[in-house]
């Protein structure tokens, strides 16, 4: 069954499943290249797309290029993976503010705003 709001990774209109799959495996292996992912059985996509994406994350922050191809996570990666970061608005998530929304009977800035 889908998580309620809070219990959701907050990801980016521009993110894809690819991402997700990227950041989950360098969580776990520490570090990578897209040949490695894409060798891996995990990551099921090609390895030029693997890079294309990788880079993108990059570009947002969520991943680390080490140089010949090595990526890493980034602690902003680590926190989207634990629901600590909002990757659209690129900001760590004030966990108050979303027991706020959740509270039966109260009116958080979620509902306020229609989502």
């Amino acid at each position: 069954m889908w998580g309620v709001l809070g219990n959701m990774r907050r990801s980016a209109e521009w993110m894809v499943l690819c991402d997700e799959r990227i950041l989950e495996y360098l969580s776990e292996e520490d570090s990578g290249t897209p040949s490695e992912m894409a060798n891996s059985g995990y990551v099921r996509w090609t390895r030029s797309y693997i890079s294309q994406r990788a880079k993108k994350l990059v570009d947002h922050g969520l991943l680390q290029h080490l140089g010949n191809g090595v990526y890493i996570i980034t602690d902003e990666g680590e926190a989207y993976l634990d629901e600590e970061y909002d990757a659209n608005r690129e900001v760590y998530i004030d966990r108050d503010m979303i027991d706020e929304e959740d509270s039966p009977g109260e009116t958080g800035a979620g509902e306020a705003n229609g989502t």
